[in-house]
């Protein structure tokens, strides 16, 4: 993964694992502390392969780029705006993508069952298979590698076609107790929009990065109609949505969220806090029931 920052002048002592030529996010996460963690110097992170467009380069090594694959209208019409460094870009063109990675993390082999190329590969990974399975390892496509690496027998799947809203809420309970980290993710820190963005990646389906984009994005239902898998949009009065987060099935008004005050990703019945910034319930309609 690459984190995408505010301004790289943001950019902390403690971030120093995240802005190594081959990003350790996990290193990275484990050292910052709670508040750390909701430091507004991150604005989104980046999957392995995702497409940015950069629109120009400093002399200090930071690139300024746009995310085309994470919708915010808000923001930019192209996607999502920021910095990285320049060494965790590379400009091998690819296949397009066959493959999406289905684990929670996985780790890409340098031959079937051999050692660990590329470690931590995250969930909704889009990757291009490199030919025919081989006991079940697949071989796959990674930019800045000449040879084909190979992922384990159910790391990776086919590209779905657009699915249930009910698998969605699925992979998102997958991600249950991770760490919240604003503009995180994945599995090692994730934020409240996503992990509604990741979850409906992993499907098939770009939905907008931002809570405020999704609702934009998103079909609103009858109150008392939503069903597990729509999203519980919240906003304070006479301001915009800031939150989002899945209907749960564990019974009504339950909600499963990447939570800012908690810190993690909690499925729980909804706090009156909570109940009392919800403003509507939405469906995303390109998924199929």
């Amino acid at each position: 993964m690459a984190t995408l920052w505010s301004d790289p002048a943001a950019v902390r002592p403690v971030d120093a694992p995240a802005l190594e030529p081959r990003a350790d996010i996990a290193a990275w996460v484990s050292k910052m502390d709670r508040d750390q963690r909701v430091g507004d110097c991150v604005v989104s992170q980046l999957l392995l392969g995702e497409r940015v467009l950069v629109e120009r380069v400093r002399p200090d090594g930071w690139a300024r780029a746009v995310a085309v694959e994470q919708p915010a209208a808000a923001l930019d019409p192209r996607g999502y705006p920021g910095w990285l460094p320049v060494a965790q870009l590379a400009s091998d063109p690819l296949p397009e993508p066959s493959l999406v990675v289905d684990a929670v993390t996985a780790d890409l082999l340098d031959r079937p069952g051999g050692a660990v190329a590329l470690p931590g590969v995250v969930l909704g990974t889009r990757l291009a298979g490199a030919g025919e399975p081989v006991g079940g390892f697949h071989p796959v496509r990674v930019p800045g590698h000449d040879r084909p690496l190979w992922a384990a027998p159910g790391a990776v799947t086919r590209l779905p076609d657009p699915a249930a809203a009910v698998e969605a809420l699925a992979l998102a309970r997958r991600l249950v107790d991770s760490v919240y980290v604003w503009g995180g993710m994945s599995g090692h820190g994730i934020d409240c929009s996503g992990l509604v963005h990741l979850a409906w990646r992993r499907l098939g389906v770009r939905l907008p990065r931002d809570a405020g984009d999704q609702a934009r994005a998103t079909e609103p239902v009858p109150p008392g109609t939503e069903q597990p898998g729509d999203l519980y949009f919240f906003a304070r009065p006479g301001r915009p949505v800031h939150h989002v987060g899945f209907v749960s099935d564990r019974g009504p008004g339950h909600l499963l969220h990447a939570c800012y005050q908690r810190r993690l990703v909690v499925e729980e019945p909804m706090p009156p806090e909570r109940a009392a910034t919800l403003v509507a319930a939405h469906r995303v309609v390109s998924g199929r029931r």
